[in-house]
């Protein structure tokens, strides 16, 4: 009987064993990053020049709904290529206190082609025309400072690892079929919300030089948007666009607004409107939902019908499923009125 009663104790405390083993597989974006998702070089998972790049440069960890859909949708469309999401707030050895909840850090973790980085920029300048720039302001006198490093960041990752770049308010819907491009935001001015380029490409080096040789962040733009179209126009003679057609210009491409833009930023509130059905978007890889126009503070509110509400629920399903509310602030994942 004592023997029966050893063996049923010793297959217990093997089955609970088991249990919590599995149990950590899946919780364990809840108190730390998985191994394999937080790399000690990024340039082993991106060198190859396929990944998609997001950067936060604020200290916040816990990213916002639309920010999670923006990361989500990219790792939806893009399901082979890894997802690189730099966050200046995360640190290699990040450990999420055990009473604390951060459903978006969580959800994003435990997408199996999302990777989290800690943004160091001193690190990632090197080897750039930014790091001399970067080692001499003084960064907490700086105007725009969020932005500003932003844009340099996205620049000397594009350029030392390749890849496609894009802002935290872009929602991914087809496929880029483009290596080396930009984005026009309108005729004859590009975005730099969104670009692509091959590992070490001429463009983004020349970008940076000028970064550095034209820097006043007391110019809105005049380091993200404006430095790319400066560029551009030396690269390129640029023509209005016929039809929805891109221009090429020696090894990049020049891509229609249609593409990242069809909805300009002066009308940035359509997206929080009730959809108008023929607002298609077949022209489109993604749409750019101008978040920092958004001083109203709008939000994805689930079961509106509106237009950012119909894209969140299509292609992000897990953050719209766990992190948008409904209109009385009801608990995710509570479907509302016009949801399937």
């Amino acid at each position: 009987m004592l023997k029966e009663l050893h063996l049923f104790l010793l297959v217990v405390l093997l089955l609970v064993c088991a249990f919590f083993y599995q149990l950590s597989l899946k919780s364990s974006c809840f108190f730390c990053l998985p191994p394999q998702q937080l790399e000690q070089d990024p340039g082993a998972l991106l060198g190859n020049g396929h990944g998609i790049v997001f950067i936060e440069t604020s200290e916040r960890m816990e990213p916002t709904p639309l920010v999670s859909c923006a990361v989500e949708s990219a790792a939806k469309i893009y399901p082979r290529q890894p997802v690189a999401f730099f966050m200046k707030g995360l640190c290699n050895t990040t450990r999420l206190p055990s009473n604390s909840t951060y459903p978006g850090f969580s959800l994003l973790s435990a997408i199996d082609n999302v990777f989290l980085f800690p943004l160091d920029m001193k690190r990632l300048f090197e080897d750039t025309p930014l790091l001399s720039w970067y080692t001499r302001i003084n960064t907490s006198a700086e105007s725009n400072w969020l932005h500003v490093s932003s844009d340099a960041s996205r620049l000397a990752i594009i350029w030392k690892y390749g890849g496609i770049y894009m802002d935290t308010d872009v929602i991914s819907i087809r496929p880029i079929p483009e290596e080396n491009f930009l984005a026009a935001q309108s005729s004859r001015y590009s975005s730099n919300g969104v670009f692509g380029f091959l590992p070490h490409h001429p463009f983004l080096w020349e970008c940076m030089e000028n970064f550095v040789e034209h820097y006043n962040s007391e110019i809105w733009g005049n380091q993200g948007p404006n430095l790319m179209t400066r560029m551009l126009r030396l690269w390129c003679k640029l023509r209005d666009f016929q039809e929805v057609s891109d221009l090429r210009c020696l090894n990049l491409s020049f891509l229609h607004p249609q593409r990242f833009y069809p909805i300009s930023y002066p009308e940035w509130r359509r997206y929080y409107e009730v959809w108008d059905m023929d607002l298609s978007f077949n022209d489109s890889y993604a749409l750019h939902l101008w978040n920092y126009m958004n001083k109203e503070g709008r939000t994805v509110v689930r079961g509106s019908n509106t237009l950012v509400d119909n894209l969140c629920r299509k292609h992000c399903p897990r953050t719209y499923r766990d992190l948008i509310r409904g209109p009385e602030g009801g608990a995710p994942g509570k479907l509302g009125l016009g949801n399937t």
